[in-house]
């Protein structure tokens, strides 16, 4: 049985998560899906040009994860190119540090800390914020402490919800007793 796989480091969310060859209909292709950690492996290295052991450092891995993880994405990149697929970036088990913050009324886009808390653009003053991280299930988790602002899940993005507390891991509520018979 192989070892549980340890949660990776991402810098912040992609800003496109659907790449396909023009004129063609996302039905009629076959899909490739690279995770978040492939496609920060692959930014580390072929976007900023890191070596395997900065970017490996930069992510909280290995250096033989990394350079798998880097062999894996290039195959799927190659595949969309090579065989017109569509490739979509989702999954994995990785943490953000930095979020992007889309504003719905003006289009603002603002890149910040996880752990900051906007509840308005800073342009128009608009509440109707959207987090990228969020669409991918993230935010309140990347944290080390709980916030009150709650991340919703859904679409590609989620909406900031004020004043929700997050809900509570059943490993959370074991360790403060809230589970009985245990």
């Amino acid at each position: 049985m192989p070892r549980p796989q340890n949660e990776r480091m991402v810098h912040e969310p992609p800003l496109f998560t659907e790449f396909k060859p023009v004129g063609f209909p996302g039905r009629m292709l076959g899909q490739i899906s690279l995770t978040l950690d492939e496609y920060e492996a692959f930014r580390l290295a072929d976007h900023l040009s890191m070596s395997h052991e900065e970017a490996a450092g930069e992510m909280e891995i290995s250096r033989p994860t990394f350079t798998r993880l880097i062999e894996t994405a290039r195959k799927k990149i190659s595949d969309l190119i090579v065989s017109g697929n569509m490739l979509l970036i989702e999954g994995g088990k990785i943490h953000f540090r930095r979020n992007i913050i889309r504003c719905l009324s003006c289009g603002h886009m603002f890149n910040m800390d996880i752990a900051t808390v906007f509840t308005e653009c800073p342009e128009c003053g608009s509440t109707n914020l959207l987090s990228l991280a969020g669409g991918f299930g993230h935010g309140q988790c990347c944290l080390k402490e709980e916030s009150d602002i709650h991340h919703k899940k859904g679409g590609n993005h989620a909406r900031w919800r004020q004043k929700r507390t997050p809900r509570r891991r059943s490993d959370d509520r074991k360790r403060s007793g809230l589970l009985r018979g245990e």
